[in-house]
């Protein structure tokens, strides 16, 4: 088995299952064009008013833990320790952390701000 992270499995079941594509998360890359923040909390605030609610992605979180939960452990693709460690809040938390914090520091970057 390939040694693995929290994060990559995280991140392999939020793709996999196309949780982070724009019919879930809506147009993030759009949206924060047109908010144009100037501060993560001024984005966060926008997108769970204009794009998501907050809720939405929490329902989210829950489907990636259900996938991660379920699904991976039949697989044998990474092993069980690291897959049991995986919390139903540390899914809900990647997914706001994915398209709250890196969706701002990516607009952040493209502006050479950071």
């Amino acid at each position: 088995m390939p040694k693995a992270e929290k994060e990559f499995i995280l991140n392999y079941a939020m793709n996999r299952w196309q949780l982070n594509f724009k019919k879930n998360v809506g147009p993030t890359s759009d949206s924060i064009r047109t908010c144009n923040p100037s501060s993560l909390e001024e984005w966060r605030e926008y997108y769970y008013q204009n794009v998501r609610s907050e809720e939405r992605i929490n329902n989210l979180g829950h489907a990636l833990y259900g996938h991660i939960a379920s699904e991976l452990p039949t697989e044998d693709r990474f092993h069980p320790n690291l897959i049991q460690s995986i919390t139903e809040q540390d899914c809900i938390n990647y997914m706001h952390m994915v398209v709250i914090n890196r969706v701002f520091t990516g607009f952040m970057k493209e502006r050479g701000l950071l």
